[in-house]
C-alpha cells in the first residue's frame, strides 16, 4: 500500500474503519476480535458510548483555554486519581514517554534540593519508558543504547528481582530507581511482591526516590486502579497513560508531596491538561471505579490466564506470565510474529508478538469471558496452522 505516512513500521494492508468493544471492522467487511487494544489503550474497548457522550459534551464547551488557566475537568480528574491512590498531586502530560519524561526531571530536580545535585536513576534490563531520546536512554530495551547517540547519561541498569544488582548501583550520584511493576514489551516479566518490598526498604534507607512507570498497568489492567496496589509497596512517583483515555492521548505524573517538587516554569506543554483529553479520562475513570468493575476485571484475568495455561499444555508450550488482563504466551519457539499473522488472516484474530517467542494479551478491560474463550478457540487453530503441537 503506497500512502503519504512515513513508514516507521510493517502494517498489514487492511484499513480499519470502525470498532465496537473487542471488535474491528477492515475496509472488506471482515470483524476481527481485538485482543491488542491499541497497545493496552481501549480501556473500554472500542468507542465507548461514555467516551463518545464525553467528547461531544466538552468539545462544545471549551478545547483548551492554555495550560496558563485552570480547567474544570482537569481539576477534577487530578482530584478523582488523588483520592483513590496516594498521590497529592498531579500533572498532566500527552503520553507516555512525556508522564516518564516529566518523572526523571522531577527525581533530578528533587536531587538538586535534597541530594547534593545527584542525578542518577537506577532503571532496569529489558525495561521500555517511551521513545524520548531520555526515555529511551532510561529502558533497557536491546540495542537501544546504539540507537540515535549519544543517549542520555545518568540510566544505569540493575535486573529485575535481583535486588543486589540494585544495592550494587547505588552510589553518591544515585536519586531514585525507577521500573514498571510489570515489565510489558520484554513479555510480561512481572516483579515480585518481595524484590519491590525490598526496593521500597532499600530507598528509604539510602533516602532515594521509588519511582513506578505505570503507563501499561496502570487504570484497572491489573485487576487494581493502581498496578502498585497489587504488590502492597507505595511508591513516590508513578506515572500514567494508555488507560487512563480509554483511546484518546492523555498521560500523568503523580507525586507524593515531598516529591513535588518543581517549581514555576520547570515543567509545561501546551496541550497538556487540555478539558477535552481529562473530561474522556474523567468518563473512563468513573467508569473503572463503578462497583464491580475491578472485580470483574480480576476473574475475566483469571479465566484468560487459566484459559492461556491449558492451551500451554496442550501443545507443549513454555508456560503463561502476567497478571489480570495483561498475559503473556510463551511459544519456546521464535515463531510469534508467524503466529499472530496466521491468527489474523485465518481466523480474524489481532494479537501482539512483542519477543519472536512470546505472544501478548492486552484486550480491553470489559472483554467478556465467551470473548475469551473465541481467542482461545482462534489462538488453537492458529498454532496448529504454524505447525506448533503437530
Amino acid at each position: 500500500m503506497n500512502h503519504a505516512l512515513m513508514n516507521i513500521t510493517a502494517r498489514p494492508d487492511q484499513l480499519f474503519l470502525r470498532g465496537e468493544g473487542s471488535w474491528l471492522w477492515d475496509d472488506r467487511g471482515r470483524r476481527h476480535l481485538d485482543f491488542v487494544q491499541g497497545w493496552a489503550v481501549n480501556t473500554l474497548g472500542h468507542a465507548p458510548a461514555c467516551i463518545r457522550e464525553a467528547l461531544a459534551r466538552q468539545s462544545a464547551l471549551l478545547l483548551t483555554p492554555s495550560p496558563a488557566f485552570h480547567n474544570a475537568p482537569a481539576l477534577a480528574l487530578a482530584e478523582l486519581l488523588c483520592r483513590n491512590s496516594d498521590f497529592d498531586q498531579v500533572f498532566f502530560t500527552n503520553s507516555g514517554a512525556e508522564a516518564n519524561e516529566g518523572a526523571i526531571k522531577l527525581a533530578r530536580k528533587w536531587g538538586q534540593l535534597h541530594r547534593g545535585g545527584a542525578h542518577e536513576i537506577i532503571t532496569f534490563r529489558d525495561a521500555f519508558h517511551g521513545r524520548t531520546l531520555a526515555t529511551m536512554s532510561a529502558s533497557g530495551k536491546p540495542g537501544w543504547d546504539r540507537m540515535f547517540a549519544p543517549q542520555v547519561a545518568g540510566f544505569p541498569k540493575a535486573v529485575l528481582n535481583d535486588l543486589a544488582s540494585v544495592q550494587a548501583l547505588v552510589g553518591p550520584d544515585t536519586v531514585a530507581v525507577m521500573l514498571e511493576p510489570v515489565q510489558g514489551e520484554s513479555g510480561v516479566h512481572a516483579a515480585t511482591p518481595e524484590f519491590l518490598q525490598g526496593l521500597r526498604a532499600l530507598c528509604d534507607r539510602h533516602g532515594l526516590l521509588l519511582v513506578f512507570d505505570e503507563v501499561q498497568t496502570g487504570i484497572g489492567r491489573l485487576g487494581r486502579l493502581f498496578g502498585y496496589q497489587h504488590f502492597g509497596v507505595v511508591p513516590d512517583i508513578a506515572t500514567l497513560a494508555k488507560g487512563l483515555g480509554g483511546g484518546v492521548p492523555i498521560g500523568a505524573l503523580l507525586a507524593r508531596q515531598r516529591a513535588c517538587v518543581f517549581a514555576h516554569g520547570d515543567q509545561g506543554g501546551t496541550f497538556n491538561g487540555n478539558p477535552l483529553m481529562c473530561a474522556v479520562g474523567l468518563s473512563v475513570l468513573h467508569e473503572v471505579l463503578a462497583d464491580g468493575f475491578l472485580a470483574r476485571v480480576r476473574a475475566t484475568g483469571e479465566h484468560l490466564g487459566d484459559r492461556l495455561q491449558a492451551l500451554s499444555d496442550r501443545f507443549g508450550l513454555q508456560g503463561v506470565r502476567g497478571i489480570g488482563l495483561l498475559r503473556a504466551l510463551d511459544l519456546g519457539r521464535p515463531l510469534a510474529a508467524d503466529v499472530a499473522a496466521q491468527a489474523r488472516t485465518g481466523a480474524g484474530l489481532l494479537l501482539n508478538a512483542p519477543r519472536p517467542a512470546v505472544l501478548r494479551f492486552m484486550p480491553a478491560l470489559t472483554v467478556t469471558a465467551a470473548e475469551v474463550d473465541l481467542m482461545i478457540d482462534g489462538l488453537a487453530a492458529s498454532l496448529e496452522a504454524v505447525g506448533i503441537g503437530s
